[in-house]
């Protein structure tokens, strides 16, 4: 027969056990509780790393960075050319003259290669150029408003002056036609308004003629520029919007 004390003693000795294991059970059911959650930041935090990696390929396609992205066929050749001549002065117009090139060698009717082929080599001082691949691009498109006013000024800087305000005047009255809103399907197109002051101010000084000859070529130069650079504007807006649509 076991005394009181004994009793007592293995009451104790029973609890003690007892809490022993519900305190293991306890620490166990912790330790999955938390590896539970440490698992589920794994999965949420490779997630983020994946979603972060192509959001920058993505990022890096489309804007691009110091270095141009090869590209292939018409199309492709066509982009590149255009992409390097729209960077301006932190483009490669060697590389958009070779890649325009290309395109117009195998379909000179390919959207507005020879525009922009003519446009590059007037960039590079290659007014002679510029004035035959100009002149093809007119006789393709009599409505090219932009052509038109590149093939002006190249008359302007080939010292052929009177026909180089013809060629403006013709170009100019055709842009205050089509540069308005959705021009180019942007909606939102010079909303500053400063194309159409730059062709208000081209139409007056075309309008006084051979007097204002130097103005004219500065003028219009600046003109095609604001409108390179309305044409990046909107369609960096328009990238904008689409990476927000899909995040």
């Amino acid at each position: 027969m076991f005394s009181q004390y004994d009793s007592s003693a293995l009451q104790i000795r029973s609890d003690a056990v007892l809490f022993q294991k519900i305190k293991l059970r306890t620490h166990q059911a912790s330790a999955a509780k938390e590896a539970s959650i440490f698992m589920k930041s794994l999965v949420i935090d490779a997630r983020s790393l994946l979603f972060s990696l192509l959001t920058l390929i993505v990022l890096m396609a489309l804007i691009g960075c110091t270095h141009s992205i090869p590209r292939f066929g018409i199309g492709g050749r066509y982009e590149e050319g255009r992409d390097q001549f729209f960077r301006g002065k932190g483009g490669d117009m060697d590389r958009a003259v070779e890649a325009l090139e290309y395109v117009v060698s195998r379909d000179p009717l390919y959207k507005d290669s020879l525009t922009y082929l003519g446009r590059a080599y007037y960039r590079k001082g290659r007014y002679q150029d510029a004035f035959a691949i100009l002149q093809r691009a007119v006789a393709v498109n009599k409505e090219d408003e932009v052509a038109w006013i590149a093939l002006g000024l190249t008359q302007m800087r080939l010292g052929q002056a009177d026909k180089g305000i013809e060629s403006l005047k013709g170009g100019i009255t055709l842009a205050h036609k089509v540069m308005v809103e959705g021009y180019h399907n942007h909606k939102n197109w010079d909303s500053r308004g400063v194309v159409r002051g730059a062709l208000r101010r081209s139409a007056f000084l075309l309008a006084k003629g051979m007097e204002e000859r130097d103005n004219i070529v500065q003028t219009n130069d600046r003109l095609l520029a604001l409108v390179d650079d309305e044409e990046n504007f909107n369609k960096n807006a328009l990238l904008q919007n689409n990476r927000q649509v899909y995040q």
